[in-house]
């Protein structure tokens, strides 16, 4: 296994997105072997610069369906602080779309219209008005099955336990033609050393678009289950067959790699211990009133309310404010957040708007 963990100090290699060859050309050193490469990062911001990296440098041209790219295969991506799981950049800075499409999967459905409000991209990936890939109803009501408790349950009785796998790619995704099928295979979350591992493993992963929201999705997932067991939250791991950047990407790749590096210390707070299952219930219906009516939470919502998750609830109210314009009402929610570290994306918002 090679490990890739690249030097801080050294500039990325954002000119080689333009390369229109195989870097082994020129890297010999960098040639592809039978080792797995391995990224390792603290942050999400790294492990994309890591990533990025690596595909200039080795990736090889693919044409696939979605559009022609340079890929690596057979990566697995370390992400030592789960917490650190949004981008601080400008560029991939999105934790609004992050956290719309978490509450997709929360509320266990696949319906078109939900996500359509957070991504309007999954449009493309529709058929009907449904995301036959879509994760909620395979987590939450796979086969009559709450895979995500049942891991939960496995893992109480038997802490040790390697059987804690949910499956979201099923042999019956290939047996006929969809816009979408699921790219992430399994999750397998594993108890080592009193902490909660989470192993990803997926087909394919676009290292623009996908990766941000998957490592996001996936270990506030990871999060969840940690503290249902009582336990600390250890590290996510995600094995990719196929880690690719699309050729329509790489000149916002190369904005994203030109803002330089982020820092290392900036994480989402620990989730509250305990249950999170009734607080995740009243942040979902919450989020459903100001997806659907625009309404805003009414103060006392927030007065019982851990303010991890109300921190989370005015995200939601920003973004919902920014589709009406209602700036006035932004710069309110942001002097109510309980912690500063979504402040940049707010100050962001208000900035483009010229309304700071």
């Amino acid at each position: 296994m090679t490990r890739l963990t690249d030097n801080r100090n050294e500039p990325a290699n954002s000119h080689l997105l333009e390369a229109q060859q195989p870097l082994s050309e020129k890297h010999d050193a960098l040639q592809e072997s039978s080792r797995m490469p391995y990224l390792s990062a603290p942050t999400l911001d790294d492990l994309m610069r890591y990533v990025l990296d690596a595909i200039c440098q080795r990736g090889s041209r693919i044409l696939p369906t979605r559009g022609s790219a340079r890929e690596i295969t057979g990566v697995l991506l370390e992400l030592t602080n789960p917490r650190a799981r949004i981008s601080r950049t400008e560029t991939r800075g999105k934790p609004f779309s992050c956290l719309g499409e978490l509450c997709w999967y929360l509320s266990k459905t696949n319906d078109l219209a939900f996500i359509k409000y957070y991504l309007r991209a999954y449009t493309k990936f529709a058929d009907g008005d449904r995301i036959y890939g879509g994760y909620g109803p395979r987590l939450f009501d796979w086969k009559r099955t709450n895979q995500l408790q049942r891991v939960t349950s496995i893992l109480r009785q038997t802490s040790d336990s390697r059987k804690a796998v949910v499956q979201l790619f099923d042999a019956n995704d290939l047996a006929e033609p969809h816009s979408d099928v699921p790219c992430t295979c399994t999750l397998q979350f594993i108890v080592r050393g009193g902490k909660l591992h989470l192993l990803a493993s997926l087909r394919s992963n676009d290292v623009h678009w996908g990766l941000p929201h998957d490592v996001f999705c996936f270990t506030m997932l990871q999060e969840i289950v940690a503290r249902a067991l009582g336990v600390d939250l250890g590290t996510y791991k995600q094995f990719v067959g196929s880690l690719h950047l699309y050729d329509r990407s790489r000149r916002n790749a190369a904005r994203f790699l030109a803002e330089g590096w982020q820092s290392t210390t900036i994480a989402m707070p620990p989730m509250p211990e305990g249950d999170s299952w009734p607080a995740i219930s009243e942040f979902l219906r919450v989020e459903h009133s100001i997806r659907t009516s625009a309404a805003l939470a009414s103060p006392e919502i927030f007065d019982d309310m851990d303010p991890y998750w109300a921190d989370l609830i005015r995200l939601l109210q920003v973004f919902r404010a920014r589709k009406d314009r209602d700036f006035r009402r932004i710069r309110a929610v942001k002097g109510q957040m309980s912690v500063d570290i979504y402040s940049q994306f707010i100050v962001s918002i208000l900035a483009k708007s010229g309304a700071r």
